[in-house]
């Protein structure tokens, strides 16, 4: 069998995150076309980490800056390399390119953190982000010289695709869109989902060390619910979401409704017995998975602009979109009162997942895809000059740094 190895940033959590449910169905993918996968991580073992070989995928624990990889790597002989997350690869892709030149090398980025993180520093200097400010951060030179180094990456949301080609003249056979993925029986008819008479209760759900969805707990509490408790003063909203802290449990307040109940032991259980997913979120970057599981289950949900970013196309949103807080409370009254309004977007939610988010529409492009670079790997490098010379400069400094501290660990 042919083989990939995927190197983990951390071990896949579905039940916690996204970026876990993102990873498997990139297993999936690629088991369907034939490989044999192997999970290697350099991270610790987590409580809620998924059990991989219940799911035919070889587990491997591996050290950061140590040659054993050259070792096992060598010996396993991947036909492609996927790196999970730009950090990785600089940590791991020169020793894939030095070991096993001829290995397709994809980078799946999960979002574009760069943009995530220049966001998010706009937000916190008070002022409006503009796509220049990447070319000032730190982590955009790192990201996008990882991209140029590898042979293909992964992109979830096609703004992502637009800001790398125009901004960063990245060139387009370098990258490919990958949202998330469902498979057609994911996709539940209406009917077996809970009535809207049969729901109750808002909801926030997501991981809380994501620090976008803390950000917005904090804005729900201080701003967004009180406009909406003044109208509905019975409404409750509901939080879950992975790892709470102790600043977040300390939100709790049982008086006003804001509820705090920390991981969902299945979150879509939560989530279809809810009336409306509430998402202010005001930075961030990639697709939000906890928007995708709101149209699965037939909740409705209001978000920003950033939040609905790369989600919808031309195709109407499964709620409302708004970055103005009064805004955002009064659609939210009105999903959450008026049946005619709140089955409205339910449906166009299942629209959306049809039509844009079914794994058919994606897999046999993305094999052929695959296919074709590995049966035009040379000229595919040949073409891309500028990754060669990245691969060059760039990972010799890496390569040494890493040489240092695998002899510092030695003493």
């Amino acid at each position: 069998m042919r083989s990939l190895l995927i190197i983990g940033f951390v071990w896949p959590e579905p039940k916690s995150s996204a970026a876990g449910g993102r990873m498997m169905s990139l297993i999936s993918l690629f088991q369907e076309q034939g490989f044999q996968v192997i999970f290697a991580s350099p991270a610790q073992d987590s409580d809620f980490m998924i059990e991989l070989d219940e799911y035919n995928v070889e587990k491997k624990s591996i050290l950061l800056n140590s040659e054993t990889f050259d070792t096992y790597i060598t010996t396993i002989n991947p036909e492609i390399v996927l790196f999970d997350r730009f950090m990785i690869e600089e940590q791991f892709g020169w020793r894939v390119a030095e070991n096993c030149p001829d290995a397709l090398r994809i980078l799946d980025t999960e979002d574009l953190h760069c943009l995530r993180l220049s966001r998010q520093k706009a937000f916190k200097e008070n002022r409006k982000f503009k796509e220049e400010d990447l070319l000032e951060e730190e982590a955009a030179k790192r990201e996008v010289a990882s991209i140029l180094r590898c042979d293909l990456t992964l992109m979830i949301s096609s703004y992502e695709i637009e800001l790398l080609t125009k901004l960063f003249k990245i060139d387009h056979s370098l990258l490919y869109y990958l949202p998330l993925i469902l498979k057609d029986n994911a996709i539940a008819p209406l009917e077996t989902l809970p009535p809207f008479k049969d729901r109750t209760d808002f909801i926030f759900i997501g991981n809380f060390l994501h620090e976008p969805n803390w950000n917005t707990v904090q804005y729900l509490k201080e701003t967004i619910w009180p406009l909406i408790k003044s109208k509905l003063p019975d409404a409750r909203l509901n939080i879950y979401g992975a790892y709470p802290t102790q600043k977040v449990l300390q939100l709790n307040n049982p008086k006003t409704g804001f509820l705090i109940k920390g991981r969902a032991e299945d979150a879509n259980i939560v989530v279809q017995n809810s009336r409306v997913v509430l998402a202010p979120i005001r930075f961030g970057a990639g697709i939000k998975g906890k928007l995708m599981e709101a149209m699965l289950n037939g909740t409705p949900s209001i978000t920003t602009y950033i939040g609905a970013e790369s989600m919808h196309g031309d195709l109407p949103w499964n709620g409302f979109i708004t970055d103005n807080p009064e805004t955002f409370a009064e659609q939210a009254v009105a999903l959450y009162s008026d049946e005619k309004v709140w089955s409205k977007a339910q449906l166009k939610g299942t629209t959306l997942l049809k039509e844009r988010y079914r794994k058919n529409i994606f897999k046999n492009d993305f094999k052929n895809t695959v296919d074709q670079l590995l049966a035009n790997i040379k000229q595919h490098r040949t073409n891309n000059f500028m990754g060669q010379l990245l691969q060059h400069h760039s990972l010799k400094s890496t390569k040494y740094m890493a040489k240092w501290i695998e002899e510092k660990n030695k003493h």
